[in-house]
Protein backbone atom coordinates (compact mmCIF):
# COMPACT_ATOMS: atom_id res chain seq x y z
CA UNK A 1 0.00 0.00 0.00
CA UNK A 2 1.18 3.41 -0.49
CA UNK A 3 0.74 5.06 2.50
CA UNK A 4 2.57 8.01 4.69
CA UNK A 5 4.65 6.04 7.61
CA UNK A 6 2.84 7.93 10.06
CA UNK A 7 -0.40 7.89 8.45
CA UNK A 8 -3.90 6.40 9.68
CA UNK A 9 -3.78 3.89 7.09
CA UNK A 10 -0.43 2.82 7.65
CA UNK A 11 -0.99 2.43 11.95
CA UNK A 12 -4.05 0.88 11.21
CA UNK A 13 -2.01 -2.16 9.10
CA UNK A 14 0.40 -2.11 12.06
CA UNK A 15 -1.73 -2.29 14.63
CA UNK A 16 -4.98 -3.69 14.00
CA UNK A 17 -6.72 -7.14 12.80
CA UNK A 18 -9.59 -5.98 10.88
CA UNK A 19 -13.09 -8.50 10.84
CA UNK A 20 -14.66 -9.81 8.40
CA UNK A 21 -11.16 -9.33 6.18
CA UNK A 22 -8.29 -10.99 4.58
CA UNK A 23 -5.25 -9.75 7.16
CA UNK A 24 -2.40 -10.57 3.53
CA UNK A 25 -5.20 -8.70 1.78
CA UNK A 26 -5.29 -5.80 3.92
CA UNK A 27 -1.58 -5.57 4.46
CA UNK A 28 -1.69 -4.83 0.45
CA UNK A 29 -4.01 -2.58 0.16
CA UNK A 30 -4.17 -0.81 3.46
CA UNK A 31 -8.13 0.91 4.55
CA UNK A 32 -10.44 3.27 3.73
CA UNK A 33 -10.29 5.35 6.63
CA UNK A 34 -13.47 6.81 7.32
CA UNK A 35 -13.38 10.50 8.98
CA UNK A 36 -16.87 11.69 9.09
CA UNK A 37 -20.78 11.24 8.36
CA UNK A 38 -23.82 13.47 8.23
CA UNK A 39 -27.11 12.50 6.98
CA UNK A 40 -26.82 9.11 4.80
CA UNK A 41 -23.49 10.04 3.83
CA UNK A 42 -19.67 9.48 4.48
CA UNK A 43 -16.33 11.02 3.91
CA UNK A 44 -12.88 9.46 3.70
CA UNK A 45 -9.98 11.33 4.47
CA UNK A 46 -9.02 11.94 1.14
CA UNK A 47 -12.33 13.82 0.98
CA UNK A 48 -13.99 11.51 -0.74
CA UNK A 49 -18.16 11.60 -0.41
CA UNK A 50 -20.15 8.31 -0.29
CA UNK A 51 -23.92 7.53 -0.22
CA UNK A 52 -23.37 4.46 3.31
CA UNK A 53 -26.15 2.80 0.99
CA UNK A 54 -25.80 -0.39 4.11
CA UNK A 55 -26.78 1.89 7.08
CA UNK A 56 -22.73 0.93 8.00
CA UNK A 57 -24.04 -2.67 9.41
CA UNK A 58 -27.32 -2.60 8.22
CA UNK A 59 -27.76 -0.52 11.34
CA UNK A 60 -27.70 3.13 11.61
CA UNK A 61 -31.29 3.61 11.16
CA UNK A 62 -31.16 7.41 11.73
CA UNK A 63 -28.22 8.58 9.79
CA UNK A 64 -25.04 9.67 11.09
CA UNK A 65 -25.40 13.29 12.32
CA UNK A 66 -28.92 12.89 14.65
CA UNK A 67 -27.94 15.58 17.62
CA UNK A 68 -30.99 14.34 19.65
CA UNK A 69 -28.72 11.05 19.76
CA UNK A 70 -25.24 12.98 20.68
CA UNK A 71 -27.32 15.08 23.48
CA UNK A 72 -29.11 11.76 25.28
CA UNK A 73 -25.86 10.03 25.47
CA UNK A 74 -23.74 13.17 26.61
CA UNK A 75 -26.71 13.95 29.34
CA UNK A 76 -26.57 10.55 30.55
CA UNK A 77 -22.92 10.68 30.82
CA UNK A 78 -23.25 13.57 33.09
CA UNK A 79 -26.09 12.13 35.39
CA UNK A 80 -24.75 8.61 35.71
CA UNK A 81 -22.14 6.90 33.21
CA UNK A 82 -22.04 3.47 34.38
CA UNK A 83 -23.55 1.47 36.60
CA UNK A 84 -24.62 -2.08 36.24
CA UNK A 85 -27.28 -4.23 36.48
CA UNK A 86 -25.99 -7.02 38.67
CA UNK A 87 -27.59 -7.73 42.25
CA UNK A 88 -30.59 -6.01 42.20
CA UNK A 89 -29.07 -3.29 40.86
CA UNK A 90 -31.00 -0.91 38.37
CA UNK A 91 -31.08 2.41 36.97
CA UNK A 92 -34.09 4.38 34.87
CA UNK A 93 -32.64 4.67 31.62
CA UNK A 94 -32.34 0.66 31.22
CA UNK A 95 -35.89 0.00 32.78
CA UNK A 96 -37.48 2.59 30.69
CA UNK A 97 -35.62 0.93 27.92
CA UNK A 98 -37.08 -2.09 29.00
CA UNK A 99 -40.68 -1.65 29.72
CA UNK A 100 -41.18 0.22 26.35
CA UNK A 101 -39.64 -2.84 24.12
CA UNK A 102 -41.92 -5.02 26.03
CA UNK A 103 -44.75 -2.66 25.21
CA UNK A 104 -43.99 -2.40 21.46
CA UNK A 105 -43.05 -5.63 20.70
CA UNK A 106 -45.41 -8.71 19.68
CA UNK A 107 -48.07 -9.66 22.54
CA UNK A 108 -46.17 -12.70 24.52
CA UNK A 109 -42.90 -11.43 25.13
CA UNK A 110 -42.63 -10.10 28.49
CA UNK A 111 -39.36 -9.74 30.15
CA UNK A 112 -36.23 -7.85 28.76
CA UNK A 113 -32.25 -9.42 29.12
CA UNK A 114 -29.78 -6.87 27.69
CA UNK A 115 -26.17 -7.71 25.88
CA UNK A 116 -23.72 -5.44 23.91
CA UNK A 117 -24.30 -7.20 20.29
CA UNK A 118 -26.67 -9.55 18.74
CA UNK A 119 -23.65 -12.01 18.55
CA UNK A 120 -23.87 -11.91 22.68
CA UNK A 121 -27.97 -12.04 22.53
CA UNK A 122 -27.96 -15.08 20.29
CA UNK A 123 -25.44 -16.91 22.60
CA UNK A 124 -27.80 -15.80 25.72
CA UNK A 125 -30.15 -17.25 23.98
CA UNK A 126 -28.97 -20.46 24.19
CA UNK A 127 -27.34 -20.11 27.61
CA UNK A 128 -31.22 -19.01 28.83
CA UNK A 129 -32.82 -21.44 26.79
CA UNK A 130 -30.52 -24.38 28.33
CA UNK A 131 -30.81 -22.85 31.97
CA UNK A 132 -34.74 -23.08 31.10
CA UNK A 133 -35.19 -26.29 30.23
CA UNK A 134 -32.80 -27.53 33.21
CA UNK A 135 -34.67 -25.87 35.20
CA UNK A 136 -37.89 -27.16 33.99
CA UNK A 137 -36.79 -31.39 34.25
CA UNK A 138 -36.09 -31.67 30.46
CA UNK A 139 -31.78 -31.56 30.85
CA UNK A 140 -32.31 -33.32 27.12
CA UNK A 141 -34.06 -30.65 25.29
CA UNK A 142 -31.13 -28.40 24.35
CA UNK A 143 -30.41 -28.67 20.50
CA UNK A 144 -30.93 -25.62 17.92
CA UNK A 145 -32.20 -25.88 14.62
CA UNK A 146 -31.42 -23.01 12.16
CA UNK A 147 -30.96 -22.28 8.71
CA UNK A 148 -28.13 -22.76 5.99
CA UNK A 149 -27.02 -18.72 4.99
CA UNK A 150 -28.66 -17.70 7.76
CA UNK A 151 -26.27 -14.96 10.27
CA UNK A 152 -27.17 -15.08 13.85
CA UNK A 153 -23.35 -13.82 15.19
CA UNK A 154 -19.74 -14.69 15.95
CA UNK A 155 -19.69 -16.01 19.27
CA UNK A 156 -18.58 -20.20 19.27
CA UNK A 157 -22.67 -20.37 19.82
CA UNK A 158 -24.09 -17.91 17.92
CA UNK A 159 -21.61 -18.70 15.23
CA UNK A 160 -22.89 -22.16 15.35
CA UNK A 161 -26.30 -21.40 14.96
CA UNK A 162 -24.95 -19.50 11.90
CA UNK A 163 -25.35 -21.26 8.24
CA UNK A 164 -22.27 -19.76 6.66
CA UNK A 165 -19.44 -21.08 5.67
CA UNK A 166 -17.11 -18.48 6.58
CA UNK A 167 -17.72 -18.57 9.98
CA UNK A 168 -17.19 -22.20 10.48
CA UNK A 169 -14.49 -22.80 8.49
CA UNK A 170 -10.98 -22.35 10.98
CA UNK A 171 -12.90 -21.99 13.58
CA UNK A 172 -14.37 -25.76 14.57
CA UNK A 173 -17.72 -24.70 14.49
CA UNK A 174 -20.37 -25.21 14.31
CA UNK A 175 -20.83 -26.92 18.04
CA UNK A 176 -23.01 -30.14 17.59
CA UNK A 177 -25.70 -29.46 19.63
CA UNK A 178 -26.61 -26.81 16.00
CA UNK A 179 -28.63 -28.55 13.27
CA UNK A 180 -29.26 -26.81 10.23
CA UNK A 181 -31.85 -27.01 7.92
CA UNK A 182 -32.52 -25.66 4.04
CA UNK A 183 -32.34 -22.16 3.10
CA UNK A 184 -35.68 -20.89 2.73
CA UNK A 185 -34.69 -19.04 -0.92
CA UNK A 186 -37.29 -20.15 -3.73
CA UNK A 187 -35.12 -18.42 -6.37
CA UNK A 188 -32.39 -20.93 -5.26
CA UNK A 189 -33.64 -23.86 -3.85
CA UNK A 190 -37.42 -24.51 -5.09
CA UNK A 191 -37.85 -27.88 -7.17
CA UNK A 192 -38.26 -27.36 -10.72
CA UNK A 193 -42.50 -26.33 -11.24
CA UNK A 194 -42.64 -25.74 -7.26
CA UNK A 195 -44.53 -22.61 -6.36
CA UNK A 196 -43.39 -20.53 -3.21
CA UNK A 197 -46.71 -22.45 -1.08
CA UNK A 198 -45.03 -25.93 -2.43
CA UNK A 199 -41.76 -25.19 -1.33
CA UNK A 200 -42.65 -23.54 1.98
CA UNK A 201 -44.73 -26.82 2.88
CA UNK A 202 -41.71 -29.08 1.89
CA UNK A 203 -39.54 -26.96 4.10
CA UNK A 204 -41.81 -26.99 6.88
CA UNK A 205 -41.69 -30.98 6.63
CA UNK A 206 -38.00 -31.26 6.33
CA UNK A 207 -38.05 -29.15 10.22
CA UNK A 208 -40.54 -32.05 10.88
CA UNK A 209 -38.24 -35.10 9.82
CA UNK A 210 -35.35 -33.10 11.16
CA UNK A 211 -37.23 -32.46 15.16
CA UNK A 212 -38.20 -36.28 14.58
CA UNK A 213 -34.89 -37.40 13.41
CA UNK A 214 -33.17 -35.88 16.49
CA UNK A 215 -36.00 -36.34 18.94
CA UNK A 216 -38.30 -33.96 19.70
CA UNK A 217 -37.33 -34.30 23.10
CA UNK A 218 -34.08 -33.29 22.48
CA UNK A 219 -34.71 -30.30 20.41
CA UNK A 220 -35.20 -26.79 22.44
CA UNK A 221 -35.91 -24.11 19.76
CA UNK A 222 -35.91 -23.47 15.72
CA UNK A 223 -34.17 -20.03 15.24
CA UNK A 224 -34.28 -17.41 12.06
CA UNK A 225 -34.24 -13.99 10.69
CA UNK A 226 -37.59 -13.34 9.47
CA UNK A 227 -35.60 -11.60 6.49
CA UNK A 228 -32.26 -13.69 5.74
CA UNK A 229 -29.68 -10.68 6.03
CA UNK A 230 -25.93 -11.43 5.56
CA UNK A 231 -26.91 -14.38 3.89
CA UNK A 232 -28.19 -12.21 0.97
CA UNK A 233 -31.47 -10.64 1.41
CA UNK A 234 -33.34 -13.46 1.11
CA UNK A 235 -36.86 -12.91 1.58
CA UNK A 236 -39.40 -15.74 2.95
CA UNK A 237 -41.48 -17.66 0.71
CA UNK A 238 -44.93 -17.39 0.90
CA UNK A 239 -46.55 -19.47 3.80
CA UNK A 240 -43.18 -20.29 5.20
CA UNK A 241 -43.46 -18.36 8.56
CA UNK A 242 -47.35 -20.03 9.42
CA UNK A 243 -45.73 -23.52 8.51
CA UNK A 244 -42.51 -23.47 10.62
CA UNK A 245 -44.23 -22.14 13.31
CA UNK A 246 -46.86 -25.08 13.46
CA UNK A 247 -44.04 -28.00 13.26
CA UNK A 248 -42.63 -25.65 16.02
CA UNK A 249 -45.85 -25.89 18.36
CA UNK A 250 -46.77 -29.34 17.47
CA UNK A 251 -43.25 -30.53 19.51
CA UNK A 252 -42.53 -27.64 21.93
CA UNK A 253 -39.74 -26.20 20.25
CA UNK A 254 -39.51 -22.41 21.03
CA UNK A 255 -39.26 -20.15 17.94
CA UNK A 256 -36.72 -17.73 18.32
CA UNK A 257 -36.90 -14.51 16.17
CA UNK A 258 -33.42 -12.80 15.09
CA UNK A 259 -34.98 -9.10 14.00
CA UNK A 260 -31.52 -7.92 14.66
CA UNK A 261 -31.00 -6.70 11.26
CA UNK A 262 -34.92 -6.92 10.67
CA UNK A 263 -36.53 -4.73 13.62
CA UNK A 264 -37.37 -1.06 14.07
CA UNK A 265 -39.03 -0.14 10.55
CA UNK A 266 -36.84 -2.08 7.96
CA UNK A 267 -39.24 -4.35 6.30
CA UNK A 268 -41.57 -1.42 6.20
CA UNK A 269 -43.43 -2.66 9.42
CA UNK A 270 -41.99 -2.04 13.05
CA UNK A 271 -40.88 -5.57 13.50
CA UNK A 272 -40.71 -8.16 10.71
CA UNK A 273 -42.59 -10.60 13.24
CA UNK A 274 -45.35 -7.97 12.20
CA UNK A 275 -44.69 -8.27 7.99
CA UNK A 276 -44.64 -12.48 8.37
CA UNK A 277 -47.08 -12.88 11.36
CA UNK A 278 -44.32 -14.53 13.26
CA UNK A 279 -45.52 -15.02 17.36
CA UNK A 280 -42.09 -15.50 18.86
CA UNK A 281 -41.16 -16.70 22.16
CA UNK A 282 -38.03 -15.17 22.48
CA UNK A 283 -37.43 -11.95 19.72
CA UNK A 284 -33.70 -10.58 19.35
CA UNK A 285 -32.64 -7.06 18.65
CA UNK A 286 -30.30 -4.91 18.29
CA UNK A 287 -28.31 -2.40 15.22
CA UNK A 288 -30.84 -0.29 14.71
CA UNK A 289 -32.42 -0.26 18.28
CA UNK A 290 -29.87 2.30 19.08
CA UNK A 291 -28.96 3.51 15.02
CA UNK A 292 -25.37 1.79 16.54
CA UNK A 293 -24.65 5.08 18.23
CA UNK A 294 -23.66 3.03 21.27
CA UNK A 295 -23.61 -0.68 21.54
CA UNK A 296 -26.53 -2.36 22.58
CA UNK A 297 -28.83 -5.63 22.13
CA UNK A 298 -31.96 -6.68 23.67
CA UNK A 299 -33.81 -9.95 24.44
CA UNK A 300 -37.08 -9.72 24.68
CA UNK A 301 -39.12 -13.17 26.11
CA UNK A 302 -42.06 -14.99 27.18
CA UNK A 303 -43.41 -14.99 30.42
CA UNK A 304 -43.29 -18.88 30.67
CA UNK A 305 -39.29 -18.49 30.05
CA UNK A 306 -38.64 -16.01 32.52
CA UNK A 307 -40.93 -18.56 35.39
CA UNK A 308 -38.59 -21.26 34.80
CA UNK A 309 -35.36 -19.30 34.67
CA UNK A 310 -36.63 -17.34 38.10
CA UNK A 311 -37.45 -21.00 39.25
CA UNK A 312 -33.65 -22.05 38.28
CA UNK A 313 -32.20 -18.97 39.57
CA UNK A 314 -33.82 -19.76 43.19
CA UNK A 315 -32.64 -23.24 43.34
CA UNK A 316 -28.98 -22.52 42.67
CA UNK A 317 -28.92 -19.19 44.30
CA UNK A 318 -28.30 -16.68 41.15
CA UNK A 319 -28.93 -16.67 37.32
CA UNK A 320 -25.18 -16.90 36.68
CA UNK A 321 -24.86 -14.48 33.43
CA UNK A 322 -24.37 -10.93 32.62
CA UNK A 323 -22.07 -9.10 30.97
CA UNK A 324 -20.37 -5.72 32.98
CA UNK A 325 -22.25 -3.44 30.76
CA UNK A 326 -25.52 -5.00 30.30
CA UNK A 327 -28.26 -2.16 30.16
CA UNK A 328 -25.47 0.03 29.97
CA UNK A 329 -27.29 3.76 31.10
CA UNK A 330 -25.72 5.36 28.23
CA UNK A 331 -26.53 2.75 25.65
CA UNK A 332 -30.04 2.08 26.77
CA UNK A 333 -30.84 5.67 26.73
CA UNK A 334 -29.71 6.78 23.58
CA UNK A 335 -31.69 3.36 22.62
CA UNK A 336 -34.97 5.52 24.26
CA UNK A 337 -34.23 8.70 22.32
CA UNK A 338 -33.82 6.46 19.03
CA UNK A 339 -37.20 4.94 19.44
CA UNK A 340 -38.59 8.18 20.52
CA UNK A 341 -37.55 9.91 17.23
CA UNK A 342 -38.57 6.65 14.80
CA UNK A 343 -41.66 6.85 16.04
CA UNK A 344 -42.39 10.66 16.58
CA UNK A 345 -40.84 10.77 12.46
CA UNK A 346 -42.72 8.17 11.30
CA UNK A 347 -39.88 6.39 9.81
CA UNK A 348 -41.12 3.19 9.74
CA UNK A 349 -43.80 4.26 7.22
CA UNK A 350 -40.64 6.48 5.05
CA UNK A 351 -38.88 2.49 5.51
CA UNK A 352 -42.10 1.46 3.39
CA UNK A 353 -42.50 4.25 0.70
CA UNK A 354 -38.51 4.12 0.10
CA UNK A 355 -38.09 1.04 -0.10
CA UNK A 356 -41.24 0.74 -2.80
CA UNK A 357 -39.47 3.24 -4.78
CA UNK A 358 -35.52 1.73 -4.48
CA UNK A 359 -37.42 -1.70 -5.37
CA UNK A 360 -39.04 -0.59 -8.56
CA UNK A 361 -35.82 1.15 -9.69
CA UNK A 362 -33.80 -2.10 -8.90
CA UNK A 363 -36.70 -3.81 -10.65
CA UNK A 364 -35.22 -2.28 -14.04
CA UNK A 365 -32.32 -4.04 -13.70
CA UNK A 366 -33.98 -7.66 -13.75
CA UNK A 367 -33.22 -7.90 -17.48
CA UNK A 368 -29.37 -6.78 -17.29
CA UNK A 369 -27.00 -9.82 -18.02
CA UNK A 370 -25.48 -10.20 -14.77
CA UNK A 371 -28.72 -10.17 -12.81
CA UNK A 372 -30.14 -13.69 -11.75
CA UNK A 373 -32.32 -12.00 -9.21
CA UNK A 374 -34.35 -8.90 -7.71
CA UNK A 375 -35.28 -9.03 -4.12
CA UNK A 376 -36.24 -7.02 -1.00
CA UNK A 377 -39.44 -5.61 1.49
CA UNK A 378 -39.30 -2.67 2.53
CA UNK A 379 -35.46 -0.56 2.74
CA UNK A 380 -33.83 -3.84 2.45
CA UNK A 381 -33.13 -5.70 -1.02
CA UNK A 382 -30.63 -7.27 -3.52
CA UNK A 383 -29.65 -7.95 -6.46
CA UNK A 384 -28.12 -12.01 -7.18
CA UNK A 385 -25.41 -11.97 -9.68
CA UNK A 386 -25.26 -14.67 -12.29
CA UNK A 387 -23.04 -16.61 -15.12
CA UNK A 388 -25.46 -17.59 -16.67
CA UNK A 389 -29.21 -15.95 -16.74
CA UNK A 390 -30.92 -19.12 -17.66
CA UNK A 391 -29.23 -21.70 -15.92
CA UNK A 392 -29.07 -19.33 -12.47
CA UNK A 393 -25.50 -20.70 -12.79
CA UNK A 394 -23.32 -18.96 -10.27
CA UNK A 395 -20.00 -17.37 -10.73
CA UNK A 396 -16.82 -19.36 -10.30
CA UNK A 397 -15.13 -18.06 -7.84
CA UNK A 398 -18.26 -17.41 -5.68
CA UNK A 399 -17.97 -13.77 -4.51
CA UNK A 400 -15.23 -12.30 -7.26
CA UNK A 401 -17.65 -10.44 -9.40
CA UNK A 402 -20.04 -9.13 -6.02
CA UNK A 403 -16.58 -8.00 -4.46
CA UNK A 404 -16.24 -6.60 -8.23
CA UNK A 405 -19.33 -4.36 -7.87
CA UNK A 406 -18.74 -3.18 -4.30
CA UNK A 407 -15.30 -2.03 -5.09
CA UNK A 408 -16.91 -0.15 -7.89
CA UNK A 409 -19.80 0.86 -6.42
CA UNK A 410 -16.92 3.40 -4.41
CA UNK A 411 -15.73 4.41 -7.55
CA UNK A 412 -19.05 5.91 -7.86
CA UNK A 413 -19.86 7.20 -4.58
CA UNK A 414 -21.81 4.58 -2.95
CA UNK A 415 -20.97 1.66 -0.40
CA UNK A 416 -23.13 -1.43 -1.00
CA UNK A 417 -22.48 -4.87 0.77
CA UNK A 418 -21.60 -7.65 -1.34
CA UNK A 419 -22.24 -10.83 -0.02
CA UNK A 420 -21.12 -13.61 -2.08
CA UNK A 421 -22.71 -12.48 -5.34
CA UNK A 422 -25.13 -10.80 -4.06
CA UNK A 423 -25.32 -7.07 -4.02
CA UNK A 424 -27.17 -5.97 -1.22
CA UNK A 425 -28.87 -2.16 -0.18
CA UNK A 426 -29.94 -1.42 3.46
CA UNK A 427 -29.92 2.45 3.31
CA UNK A 428 -30.71 4.62 6.65
CA UNK A 429 -34.30 5.04 7.83
CA UNK A 430 -34.38 8.45 7.17
CA UNK A 431 -33.51 8.02 2.79
CA UNK A 432 -35.56 10.25 0.52
CA UNK A 433 -36.90 8.68 -2.07
CA UNK A 434 -34.85 11.06 -4.31
CA UNK A 435 -31.58 9.94 -2.18
CA UNK A 436 -32.86 6.23 -3.26
CA UNK A 437 -33.08 7.21 -7.11
CA UNK A 438 -29.88 7.87 -6.88
CA UNK A 439 -28.25 5.17 -4.80
CA UNK A 440 -29.55 2.56 -7.25
CA UNK A 441 -28.20 4.97 -10.26
CA UNK A 442 -24.92 4.75 -8.95
CA UNK A 443 -25.30 1.17 -8.31
CA UNK A 444 -26.26 0.72 -11.89
CA UNK A 445 -23.36 2.62 -12.91
CA UNK A 446 -20.87 0.62 -11.05
CA UNK A 447 -22.79 -2.93 -12.35
CA UNK A 448 -22.15 -1.75 -16.00
CA UNK A 449 -18.39 -1.06 -15.53
CA UNK A 450 -18.07 -4.69 -14.45
CA UNK A 451 -20.01 -5.77 -17.26
CA UNK A 452 -17.62 -4.08 -19.09
CA UNK A 453 -14.31 -6.04 -17.95
CA UNK A 454 -15.77 -9.25 -17.75
CA UNK A 455 -16.67 -8.59 -21.79
CA UNK A 456 -20.27 -9.52 -21.40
Amino acid sequence: MDALPNSTAARDVAYLLHPYTNARAHERDGPIVIAKGEGIHLWDDAGNKYIEAMSGLWSVGLGFSEKRLVEAAYKQLQILPYSHTFTHKAHEPSVELAEMLVKMTPDGLDRVHFTNSGSEANDTVVKMVWFYNNAIGRPEKKKFISRLNGYHGITIASGSLTGLPANHRGFDLPLPQMKHVTTPHHYRFAEEGETEEEFSTRLAEELEAKILEEGPETVAAFIGEPVIGAGGVLVPPAGYWPKVQAVCRKYDVLVVADEVINGFGRTGKMFACETYDIQPDVLVLSKQITSSYQPLAAIVFSDKIYQGIADGSEALGTFGHGFTTSGHPVATAVGVENIKIIQERDLVSNAAKVGDVMRGELAKYADHPLVGEVRGVGLIAACELVADKATKAKFDPVGKVGMSVFKAGHEHGVILRATGDSVCFCPPLITTEEQAVDIVARFGKALEDVRKALGR
